[in-house]
């Protein structure tokens, strides 16, 4: 019993200290650093996280099922161009937070052997669905299709990474790329 209240222990220092990790230093953070963050040694951050998609996995897998899950309740609420867009702007704020993300998440959808493939995949299929009700609504063009939205959010977060106020900067992004959505 003592071994696994050591072993969630453990998993949780390292969540924590990954988590700080990728906010400051982006998705390379040094995994050595983290288990010393940590306060255990690398082999324990291995045993509980194979590679470092299995540990951003860890990590982001409550913030996309949150996307998910917004996108559930934006559709339930808002018009259907708006709750894309509302989706698509916290999709892409919520990634500035970690240098890096955009391409992690980018390079997870196209490898179905990423650890982080199957989250990423339900929250493009999410936003795919937003993105078809606005469709059908004829309030998007009909030829954008899901991958291009998720490259869009990728592509504002990254314009975000490089400005001082990133989420400030993916805001106003996203009211210019939404003028080219619209139909």
């Amino acid at each position: 019993m003592t071994v696994r209240v050591d072993a969630r222990r453990n998993r949780d220092l390292l969540l924590a200290a990954a988590r700080e990790a990728f906010v400051t230093h982006g998705t390379d953070a040094s995994l050595r650093d983290i288990a010393r963050q940590a306060g255990v040694g690398i082999g324990t951050l291995y045993r509980h996280f194979p590679t470092r998609e299995a540990l951003l996995e860890a990590l982001l897998a409550s913030r996309f099922d949150a996307l998910r899950d917004r996108a559930e309740e934006l559709s339930a609420t808002a018009a259907p161009g708006e709750a894309l867009l509302e989706w698509l702007g916290e999709l892409a704020a919520g990634s500035v937070t970690v240098r890096g993300l955009p391409e992690s998440v980018m390079a997870a959808l196209r490898d179905e052997e990423s650890e982080l493939h199957a989250s990423c995949a339900g929250m493009r299929a999410a936003g795919g669905q937003l993105l078809q009700r606005a469709q059908e609504a004829g309030e998007v063009r009909g030829d954008v299709t899901a991958a291009q939205l998720l490259a869009l959010a990728a592509g504002l977060a990254w314009a975000g990474e490089q400005s001082a106020d990133p989420v400030g900067t993916v805001r106003q992004l996203l009211v210019i790329a939404g003028r080219g959505l619209v139909s």
